[in-house]
């Protein structure tokens, strides 16, 4: 199933989405993107925010807060590799909160195997924004 293409407004957010997700290693809030975007409400957010989701350019991971993702050109499905991205994020997650209360080389060489697993599974955003975060930990 091809993809339309975004609309300009629609390729700004999305470039907005993938700006904030390496910088930060997680999706931005509504309020985040409406103020980043220039918009007037929160619902403008969800508007748009659905329209591409229904386009197939972004996913929305398990109904949660900060779970939006945007695809490569490949409407992600719900499947094995899906899920097991799912638990390589909390794997990564968690291994990011034992670093923050005590810095371990060990804990640290972790992070960047559960990362290089969800860069082999095809989850190369995902895994940019974790190698952001790692960059920051580490120097």
């Amino acid at each position: 199933m091809s993809k339309t293409r975004p609309t300009k407004k629609q390729f700004e957010l999305l470039s907005f989405l993938k700006e904030f997700i390496a910088e930060n290693g997680y999706s931005p809030s509504y309020r985040e993107i409406m103020r980043g975007c220039n918009y007037t409400s929160v619902a403008t957010v969800a508007l748009h925010i659905n329209n591409l989701i229904k386009r197939g350019h972004v996913v929305k991971r398990d109904k949660s807060a900060r779970s939006l993702e945007v695809t490569n050109g490949v409407k992600v499905a719900e499947s094995a590799s899906s899920n097991n991205k799912h638990e390589l994020i909390q794997q990564v997650e968690a291994r990011f909160k034992s670093l923050e209360h005590e810095m371990s080389e060990e804990i640290l060489n972790e992070v960047y195997v559960l990362v290089g697993a969800l860069k082999i599974l095809g989850h190369v955003d995902v895994a940019r924004a974790y190698s952001a975060r790692i960059n920051k930990i580490s120097s």
